[in-house]
């Protein structure tokens, strides 16, 4: 379909997700994640909004900063996405007493030999679960930091890359804050998207008690459902398909006038710019785009809307969008200063 400049497009606009254009909604690589889509959502009921987040990370080559309570089915959610990838998965669980080599691996001597060996840590698997990362201390998360900004590690003097697939998901338990090591900024601005997930509803539970019987019976008689596995050339080819839609020049500068506001917003709302102490890097603007691209094309478009980027406004800029201590006082958080970013700057 030809391209429009025009950025009031809404979901009713002809080759939306309603109606794809052939040349999207009919291709391979958006039938096998529509498929891939499908088949985690029911296995992770009643967390549609976690599906997409973790698909859209995979098309956006990025990592998930995901916080909710206990069994809300974070760490089914990757065990189950890398199920269906044909890539390896690692959880480490993060505790005051890890240390950077558990995460990272170490250098083994080996007499026979008379030299050091490294042996590599789960960091070098594809899909790595950081399951309650900020229970770990300073050293193990810095070591995270930079397997997940440089896509390396360093070991000694000896650095190794990681896997060219690289999607870190990791989880905050947000009952339980004694004991636990809040990550810094720097690290924060590391993940593409920071995700809140909630309780399901009452139709989703009862759905979610016929799986968990299911599965328990599975279990017992020792048989489980084979499910097919996307290639990992599959992902790299709709990553590349997500980078040549089309952004119309208005939505880029709107785009880039929510970053900007969160930075200074003083032409907006004078208040609004006393209550931000810190705004979003330019990774929150690279991440902003990236992020809205992948839920447009997953949508089956081949161009972003409005709609797109204020859907995932929330989670790529509540971590990167800091509270002053006046505002904090007063109730504000990310989750408010960003849904009042979305409130004064005006849609293209």
């Amino acid at each position: 379909m030809p391209h429009t400049d025009s950025a009031s497009m809404d979901s009713q606009t002809p080759g939306s997700s309603a109606n794809p254009p052939a040349s999207v909604g009919n291709s391979r690589l958006h039938q096998a994640f529509s498929a891939l889509r499908e088949g985690l959502s029911e296995t992770i009921v009643g967390q549609a909004a976690l599906v997409e987040r973790l698909l859209i990370a995979l098309l956006a080559d990025g990592h998930l900063l995901v916080e909710g309570a206990p069994g809300l089915a974070k760490t089914t959610a990757i065990r189950a996405l890398a199920s269906r990838l044909q890539a390896d998965f690692a959880r480490v669980q993060f505790t005051p007493d890890l240390l950077p080599a558990d995460l990272t691996g170490t250098e083994v001597w080996r007499p026979q030999d008379g030299r050091f060996e490294f042996q590599p840590g789960p960091i070098f698997h594809p899909i790595l679960l950081a399951d309650e990362i900020n229970r770990a201390p300073a050293k193990v998360q810095s070591a995270l930091l930079e397997a997940m900004g440089e896509r390396q590690v360093t070991v000694g003097r000896h650095t190794y890359p990681l896997p060219q697939l690289f999607l870190v998901m990791a989880t905050q338990n947000p009952i339980e804050q004694e004991g636990t090591f809040p990550l810094p900024e720097a690290q924060l601005d590391r993940f593409l998207m920071h995700v809140r997930i909630g309780y399901p509803e009452a139709a989703a539970e009862a759905e979610i008690l016929r799986l968990a019987r299911e599965r328990a019976r599975d279990t017992l008689q020792h048989t489980a459902e084979a499910v097919s596995r996307l290639p990992i050339e599959d992902v790299f080819a709709a990553r590349a398909a997500v980078l040549d839609l089309h952004v119309a020049p208005q939505l880029e500068r709107y785009l880039i006038e929510l970053v900007l506001a969160s930075r200074d917003a003083k032409r907006y709302d004078p208040q609004l710019a006393r209550r931000i102490a810190w705004g979003a890097s330019p990774r929150g603007s690279i991440a902003l785009e990236r992020c809205a691209r992948a839920r447009a094309w997953l949508a089956g478009r081949d161009y972003v809307t409005p709609d797109d980027v204020r859907a995932i406004a929330p989670d790529v800029l509540r971590h990167r969008v800091l509270p002053s201590y006046e505002a904090t006082a007063e109730g504000w958080d990310g989750d408010r200063l960003v849904a009042a970013l979305l409130d004064v700057v005006p849609l293209p």
